[in-house]
């Protein structure tokens, strides 16, 4: 595949896995997985909660705000701005991707684009982005996250490690 066009077709695989499993889950819920807000408004979907082991299960919340619910209470104006932000932030990532990046940022850029782009569908859709996936300890809950969020974080995450290893690498090649 052409150099270029690899991190395209993964970007849209990303996004097409994230909004086929959101789409499950409405379709569990409501009988469609092509349930459409109106203008910023959240549909109102009947509320789910699955236990499916000691520490793991299938939830439905809307999360209007940023990880972690951050800023979920921000008022009527939050889903207009959080959709601009996203967009912003998602246009300068896949210019930096395509325009800029080195090799080994690549892949964690395509994977933090791709779902970021994710729940850019939902915050067009919707207003808000679906979270379903709930792990806990006992009582303790981590918060609702969704697929898109976990490629987010593994991009992250790679792209901090890629990062310090190609910099450990410049530091023994000035020292040596």
């Amino acid at each position: 595949m052409r150099k270029s066009l690899w991190p395209i077709v993964a970007i849209i695989a990303i996004v097409l896995i994230d909004q086929i499993t959101k789409g499950t889950l409405l379709y569990l819920i409501t009988g469609s997985a092509f349930v459409w807000g109106a203008a910023w408004t959240v549909v109102p979907v009947p509320y789910l909660m699955r236990h499916v082991t000691n520490f793991f299960n299938v939830v439905f919340t809307w999360n209007p705000g940023t990880a972690f619910s951050l800023f979920r209470n921000f008022g009527d104006n939050l889903p207009a701005i959080m959709t601009i932000a996203t967009g912003a932030i998602i246009a300068l990532i896949l210019y930096y991707l395509f325009a800029r990046a080195k090799n080994y940022e690549r892949i964690p850029l395509v994977l933090i684009a791709g779902g970021a782009l994710g729940n850019f569908v939902d915050r067009l859709r919707f207003g808000a982005v679906i979270d379903f996936l709930d792990f806990h300890i006992g009582g303790a809950h981590w918060p609702a996250f969704n697929v898109a969020d976990s490629f987010i974080t593994v991009g992250v995450l790679l792209y901090i490690l890629n990062w310090w290893l190609a910099r450990r690498r410049c530091m023994r090649n000035l020292k040596g």
